[in-house]
């Protein structure tokens, strides 16, 4: 197959994102005609048919929607290059960020407040599965992935991974659960307890202390997501297991209170990277 024509790609590309190849020709300052044309022919190198014409409506295909996954893809990594190469520093600095789906929100909103407030940078936030994450990252499609666990010494890329935040871990509950002359044991062995997910670091270390304590307590869920987990706290549920920063906001306002420190347990941050040649020279104001 020869090389694909990156003119009727962007042609095809702008057609795909306005649905409308009026709409399109417009923004693309050419005539319909001939905008008709170019798509044609990249559907003919292509040997796929891009579109299904339903009047005036330009409806993707199955191999349409595709070639859009790539053609955004391509025009958004070349704004990059743009971006990345361009020293004069007057043009908008974008920072591509993946975040753990499970990792807690209020952490995540720390990590940009040095951002927040800036005019001249756009924040693109993608949660998933770490490994979705460091797969795009490795591709360059991220600038940085937040994590609570940083990848295996075992993987074919050298990530690496940036300790940003330490958190203590606390037993969190409704105010009405405080006892002062409460100890660690008697909360673990009265009150249900909200776990963190057995792939979970803090979920390891909180086995191993009550293991060492000789305790059994009694589990009313196991839940891999920091919002559920304040959620089910909140409904009364029993008292969970959690970094207070997860439930910051409720410890504020009185609706939830903070039993006991559990000293030995610890959740790590990692911004995750891989070096690159053009770093994003935003990632110095956050790491």
């Amino acid at each position: 197959m020869p090389d694909v024509n990156f003119k009727h790609l962007r042609y095809f590309w702008a057609v795909a994102h306005e649905g409308h190849l009026t709409r399109a020709a417009k923004a693309c300052n050419v005539s319909q005609s001939a905008l008709s044309v170019q798509i044609q022919s990249l559907e003919a190198q292509l040997g796929q048919t891009l579109f299904d014409r339903r009047g005036r409506q330009m409806v993707l295909t199955e191999a349409g929607r595709l070639a859009l996954g790539y053609a955004d893809t391509i025009f958004s990594t070349g704004e990059e290059l743009v971006d990345a190469l361009d020293n004069r520093g007057q043009k908008r600095r974008r920072l591509r960020i993946g975040a753990l789906a499970t990792l807690s929100r209020n952490f995540q909103m720390q990590f940009l407040k040095p951002l927040m407030s800036r005019d001249d940078v756009d924040i693109v936030l993608r949660s998933g599965a770490l490994s979705d994450l460091l797969e795009s990252l490795e591709t360059l499609e991220l600038d940085v992935v937040l994590a609570n666990l940083a990848p295996g010494p075992d993987t074919l890329t050298p990530f690496i991974s940036h300790p940003i935040a330490e958190q203590t871990v606390s037993l969190i509950g409704l105010p009405d659960r405080l006892k002062p002359d409460a100890s660690l044991a008697d909360y673990l062995t009265t009150a249900p307890l909200i776990l963190p997910g057995r792939s979970s670091s803090i979920r390891a270390g909180f086995d191993a202390m009550v293991s060492r304590m000789n305790l059994h307590p009694s589990i009313a869920a196991e839940i891999d997501d920091m919002a559920m987990i304040r959620l089910l706290a909140r409904e009364g549920l029993g008292l969970a297991v959690a970094p207070p920063i997860v439930v910051q906001d409720e410890l504020e306002q009185g609706l939830l209170a903070e039993m006991t420190a559990l000293p030995e347990l610890r959740e790590t941050f990692f911004a995750i990277t891989v070096k690159r040649r053009f770093a994003n020279p935003l990632l110095d104001l956050v790491l």
